[in-house]
């Protein structure tokens, strides 16, 4: 490996020195580069990539007097992160609303709590709430408040009942509205639930009671969504960007993207306004005809590239839509104890009309799974979509996979599918699984990263923003620590060591974009895309890896953020 450095770095010489370069050096360089930690003395970055990296002595000799100099200090460089999943423009949202998250992210741990956050954010902006004509809120979880039961059209009209009032459930599944948006939106007693949705409903079976699970929220935002305008969407997307960068992202993802999305970031890339990589994911289903008419994309241009489609099999185990196989644990107000959640495309042919589509197109797809239910539908149809039109390398992924069975993952390795875990789980929703919704044994297993080491798959992590905050670092210490939030760990055997950890973030999330030749390691030719963090995730005590700061957040030789 030095050797082949060394020359590399011989034939960049002359080239270094003809131009401005930066010099990276003085603390633990992590390259990230095989299958053990390897570090390296010094970096040189020049023109947005990699041109060296090896011993001080050798970078000092070939880098000249143009060379800029960055003494670490101690401090750590590795590669940017990469996120295997998210969704950047509604992280934006979640940035630019009211915070409802519960600590330790937000105040968020009660109905009274989230009245009066909903209160001051309309108080504090006023011209903001004007100019919307909604008090908006995102990351209420009902699982850590205190009555243990999502809020209603009733508790929210004490928010307001002149302005329609919206809060976002933090698993991005759920949502509650007050009465001024319910009939906003055009729900009464006289709505049906839509196909893969439900409108809860007040004790006489009909008047919706402000509590929206899946298509019954989704049908209901997504055209207020599209209504902002212009200037707010943009506003949305660049804060997404901010949230990203800020947490050592330079690889974001919109998972799920709209046309209308898909429209905006385009144009905020040939604008130059985007300052790290988003790679977008329409959804097949919904955007069907866009898709066929402009395909993916393999290359970004300035920053943007449609990089392959997304589809959602089912819902959220937190919110207990997920599709499960077993009854859930306790099942959700009104339904039956052998109540296992739904599909979000309740017909099996249709399903496999869209993965077909994927497969024949050559598109990379993206399946939301939950329940392992839904994990089978996909294993399924993705073993049909094979033997119709050949399964060479397409990485396709399972998002989230949480449930996923043992036999799955021996399927999905069969068939090349890529679980791409929800590592947050654990620590956010282990004593919610174990005791509400799947069981101590079924909530042992959740986002298995240790059953897909053992049996050599590659595998990502991911924080599926903006149900999570965008943090790297929490992910990395959540796949590591698998804490609750009581302190129990839960599922010992699924944890993994950090540098597994790492690469979920890093190497083998590049692989799952098919960008590993460009990214994912500190490489000579890849992109300089950078992180430097306070402290070495390998070194410290894995209690404390979730106290490491991001220090500067590089794109292309080019800082994004700094503390």
């Amino acid at each position: 490996m030095c050797f082949l450095v060394s020359l590399l770095a011989g034939c960049e010489q002359d080239v270094v020195k003809e131009s401005q370069a930066t010099l990276y050096f003085g603390g633990d360089i992590l390259t990230m580069a095989g299958d053990e930690p390897e570090y390296v003395e010094a970096l040189i970055e020049r023109d947005g990539k990699i041109v060296f990296t090896g011993t001080y002595d050798q970078a000092i000799t070939i880098a000249g007097e143009t060379v800029s100099a960055v003494d670490l200090k101690g401090k750590t460089l590795l590669p940017g992160f990469i996120d295997a999943h998210g969704h950047i423009y509604l992280a934006g949202i979640q940035r630019l609303t009211t915070n409802l998250l519960p600590p330790p992210d937000g105040n968020g741990d009660g109905i009274d709590a989230l009245v009066t956050l909903l209160k001051n954010f309309q108080k504090d902006n006023p011209q903001a709430v004007k100019n919307s004509g909604w008090i908006a809120g995102f990351g209420y979880d009902d699982s850590q408040l205190k009555e243990r039961r999502h809020p209603t059209a009733d508790d929210l009209d004490r928010v307001s009942t002149e302005y329609p009032v919206l809060i976002i459930h933090q698993s991005g599944h759920l949502a509650s509205m007050n009465h001024k948006a319910l009939e906003m939106v055009g729900y009464d007693a006289n709505t049906k639930d839509p196909v893969g949705g439900i409108i809860r409903r007040e004790a006489d079976g009909k008047t919706p009671n402000g509590v929206l699970e899946e298509m019954g929220f989704f049908q209901a935002v997504f055209p207020l969504m599209a209504a902002l305008g212009e200037e707010n969407q943009e506003r949305i997307a660049l804060a997404g960007a901010e949230a990203y960068a800020e947490f050592g992202f330079t690889t974001a993802q919109d998972g799920r993207a709209t046309k209308d999305a898909v429209v905006m970031y385009r144009k905020l890339a040939a604008e130059n306004k985007l300052k790290i990589d988003v790679a977008s994911y329409p959804d097949l289903q919904s955007e069907t005809e866009y898709i066929k008419s402009i395909g993916t994309e393999s290359d970004y241009t300035n920053h943007f590239r449609v990089a392959g489609v997304k589809l959602s099999f089912d819902g959220s185990p937190q919110g207990k839509t997920a599709w499960l196989t077993e009854p859930y644990k306790v099942p959700p107000a009104g339904q039956a104890e052998d109540y296992r959640g739904y599909p979000a495309i309740p017909e099996a042919s249709i399903r496999q009309q869209l993965v077909d589509m994927a497969f024949e197109s050559n598109w990379q797809l993206l399946v939301h799974c939950n329940g392992d239910a839904a994990s089978e539908a996909m294993i399924d149809a993705m073993g049909k979509a094979a033997e119709k039109f050949g399964n060479e390398d397409r990485r396709s992924v399972m998002i989230h996979a949480q449930t996923v069975r043992e036999d799955q993952l021996d399927r999905m390795q069969t068939l090349g599918i890529v679980p791409s875990f929800f590592s947050m789980h654990p620590f956010y929703w282990g004593d919610w699984h174990r005791d509400e919704t799947l069981g101590p044994e079924r909530a042992s297993r959740i986002s298995p990263t240790g059953s897909a080491l053992q049996r050599g798959m590659i595998f990502t992590t991911h924080h599926d923003a903006p149900v999570a905050l965008p943090s790297a670092i929490m992910v990395l210490h959540i796949t590591v620590n698998r804490l609750t939030r009581s302190g129990q760990v839960l599922g010992p055997e699924q944890r993994v060591a950090p540098y597994v950890a790492l690469q979920s973030q890093t190497s083998w999330a590049a692989w799952q974009y098919f960008e590993e030749d460009s990214k994912g390691t500190l490489e000579v030719g890849k992109l300089a895309d950078l992180v430097i963090l306070d402290k070495n995730p390998l070194k410290v005590d894995p209690a404390n890896i979730m106290n490491i700061s991001v220090v500067e957040t590089i794109k292309e030789g080019n800082t994004v953020y700094a503390m």
